[in-house]
């Protein structure tokens, strides 16, 4: 089975996007080097050889409906992986890149089974937000990725979503300071 790492970009105050679904500044790492990595994107070479590894590795990405609908899942070409499984409680839309290797989910359990079972032995990359904050609040999560960017947002979409109680973590496994960027990398407690 696939470990299931939930991951996003993080502002240092917990947000992944502000109030109105805007990045902002917390994207501007992907951009502010000279080694490329998939997807039209440069990094730093220090982050190049966290993030470009762990992308390779992932065989899923699991998102949310909103995220879906706001990237318009990509045009069907996942920025890493070879499947995508959306937790929503309605369809794909119809006609909508039928080439592509997207599923729907009703529930975070039934998206899970459905990753593992599309995954193999590779990666499940679960988005943060509301989504990967119900799915870690299941106890579903083996680790937690955040590339932590030097900027306050002071309100908006949070990394853990609006999950509520404790939730344990072990130190981190993976400390890494690059160019405008923090990666940290927690295995969880359970």
């Amino acid at each position: 089975m696939g470990t299931v790492i939930m991951h996003s970009v993080m502002s240092v105050d917990g947000f992944i996007a502000d109030g109105n679904d805007r990045v902002g500044p917390l994207h501007d790492w992907y951009f502010n080097g000279d080694t490329p990595i998939p997807g039209g994107i440069t990094v730093s070479r220090t982050s190049a050889e966290y993030v470009g590894p762990m992308w390779e590795s992932i065989g899923v990405i699991i998102m949310g409906r909103h995220l879906f609908d706001l990237v318009n899942g990509w045009e069907g070409r996942p920025p890493a992986g070879e499947h995508v499984v959306v937790v929503s409680h309605r369809p794909k839309p119809e006609g909508w890149h039928p080439e592509a290797s997207y599923h729907f989910a009703g529930d975070v359990r039934a998206a899970i089974d459905k990753a593992q079972e599309l995954a193999g032995d590779r990666v499940i990359a679960v988005n943060a937000g509301e989504v990967g904050g119900q799915i870690f609040a299941a106890g579903l999560v083996d680790e937690v990725a955040i590339d932590v960017v030097p900027v306050v947002f002071g309100d908006g979409k949070r990394y853990f979503g609006s999950s509520d109680g404790q939730h344990a973590l072990h130190d981190p496994h993976v400390v890494i300071r690059s160019d405008g960027v923090l990666h940290l990398r927690y295995r969880t407690a359970r």
